[in-house]
């Protein structure tokens, strides 16, 4: 027997149309029947190209559509709060981008919400459902490192590197913008998927290109948003991680998890600047051998590529999304891996204001 297909609004039109729209055109179980966008014109003419229904202007038009029974979400953070909220108290199922939300107290808003209503609300913690990632998580599981003595994380970008490049949300702390947000928020969630619960930590934000132009006037405007970040945790289990973020590196050595311990290490790393899904290798060394590539099983492989390495695990997402969906069955990435994921976010801001080491209430 056919599975229906799940209708599937997409609420965003910068990533939204870039990896949203054809990951759920892609999908065998997905079919788009809106977009939003809050020009009307914008969305009907995004609605045109893509060949989609509906075309809102209002997350309440987009809820209102007995079509539509799942909304993702790809806009910027500090909308996130306002139109999740509004998707799951309409009962719709929802797939959120990172950050969750501006505090912990919206993240936590929003998982309550989505429990109270008995949806299935997902994050997009796209890292999870990386070939080489899973790699990784089977074998720590299968404890080819031993007892981890040090992890150490280097996320070294340079997609904000031109000072040139547009002010936006992105500059303005208090609208979610910087690189804690960008990419600290995937970080959180990955140490606590491979490694386990975070104990404390310490961190030191910063701030070092401090105006871009407005792309209006052409006008400086202040940045306060921070784009380099420098963290120290402890887990639970005792273990020190390191941990560098930068948006603003020129020639950065991309994205790089090392990890020892007393019987072995493992180092996966990418060094592409423009595309950060595609390029993730692992090496591997046990009893003091030379680091050796480890290959990647094939069952872990994706089934297809596609040239922007974002889509492919995307379509993960989606699959453990429906997955949820049809099986009532909420399991990680979801908004309670986002709620962990905000906190940690928290902690380091509280933690670089006050420059000492703040405790996790796990």
């Amino acid at each position: 027997m056919t599975q229906a297909s799940i209708g599937v609004a997409v609420v965003g039109t910068g990533f939204g149309q870039k990896i949203h729209i054809p990951g759920f055109k892609a999908h065998h179980r997905t079919e788009l029947i809106a977009v939003y966008h809050r020009d009307r014109n914008q969305a009907q003419a995004i609605a045109e190209r893509h060949g989609i229904s509906h075309a809102c202007d209002t997350i309440e038009a987009v809820v209102s559509l007995p079509e539509v029974q799942a909304v993702s979400i790809a806009t910027p953070p500090f909308t996130h709060h306002g139109m999740a909220a509004t998707v799951l108290k309409a009962g719709k199922h929802l797939l959120l981008e990172k950050p969750t939300a501006l505090n912990l107290q919206e993240a936590q808003d929003l998982h309550s919400l989505a429990q109270h209503h008995n949806v299935a609300a997902v994050m997009d913690f796209e890292f999870r459902f990386i070939p080489a990632w899973q790699r990784l998580a089977e074998l720590l599981q299968e404890g080819y490192v031993g007892q981890k003595r040090l992890i150490k994380i280097d996320w070294i970008a340079g997609s904000r590197a031109n000072p040139e490049r547009a002010w936006n949300w992105y500059a303005r702390k208090d609208q979610g913008g910087g690189a804690l947000g960008s990419i600290g928020s995937h970080m959180f969630d990955y140490i606590s998927w491979l490694f386990g619960p975070i104990k404390r930590l310490s961190a030191n934000l910063s701030t070092t290109i401090i105006q871009r132009p407005d792309p209006v006037s052409g006008d400086y405007k202040p940045v306060d948003s921070d784009d380099t970040c420098s963290i120290t945790l402890e887990l639970v289990d005792g273990t020190p991680v390191q941990v560098t973020l930068s948006a603003v590196a020129m020639a950065g050595r991309g994205h790089w998890v090392e990890v020892y311990g007393d019987q072995g290490t493992l180092v996966l790393g990418n060094a592409n600047q423009k595309d950060y899904i595609h390029g993730f290798t692992l090496a591997g060394s046990q009893a003091g051998a030379p680091l050796t590539p480890l290959e990647i099983p094939e069952r872990l492989a994706f089934p297809k590529l596609y040239n922007d390495g974002r889509l492919a695990p995307f379509i993960r997402v989606v699959d453990h999304w429906v997955t949820c969906i049809e099986q009532r069955n909420i399991s990680a990435p979801s908004l309670k891996e986002g709620v962990y994921s905000q906190l940690l976010m928290d902690l380091t801001h509280q933690a670089h204001t006050q420059q000492t080491w703040i405790t996790v209430s796990n």
